[in-house]
């Protein structure tokens, strides 16, 4: 249970699991690198924009050369922090969490123009959509290396 809290934390804002783990160093760059990009990015104005529905606005805000490193530091984060509190033991168990980071990186890239059923879902919605397929992938992934 313990892992995931730690997991909780980390999803919460990146690093505050490091930190919980006693990993004050490596916590503490890693918030700094969640804020950093944050800024760089105006990825808070990003998701009030797309909350209040207003996705083109969400679109022009959006400093995508800076959001494109927001997914990998954030699902690393969750890893790490749920691998150091004792989780994570089972083989190809980061699978999920590297094809997460993968594949709302991906949602990302095209979520400037790409329209589901007409819907554009911009810079907040489709990355996180694009989540489901990639953590799906990885449970496969690792249920194959499992079995294999």
């Amino acid at each position: 249970m313990e892992e995931k809290e730690k997991l909780l934390w980390s999803l919460a804002l990146p690093g505050f699991g490091q930190i919980l783990n006693g990993k004050l160093i490596k916590g503490i760059l890693i918030i700094f690198l969640e804020i950093l990009i944050n800024v760089q990015a105006n990825f808070n104005e990003v998701i009030m924009l797309s909350f209040h529905g207003d996705i083109v606005s969400a679109i022009e805000q959006t400093h995508y050369n800076w959001l494109m490193f927001y997914p990998c530091l954030y699902f690393f984060a969750m890893w790490d922090a749920f691998k150091d509190a004792g989780g994570g033991e089972e083989r190809y168990s980061f699978l999920p969490f590297v094809f997460g980071a993968y594949f709302v990186t991906i949602g990302l890239i095209y979520s400037s123009n790409l329209r589901i059923f007409g819907w554009l879902l911009g810079p907040v919605w489709l990355p996180m959509l694009f989540l489901i397929p990639g953590v799906g992938i990885g449970l496969l992934g690792k249920l194959i290396a499992r079995l294999g």
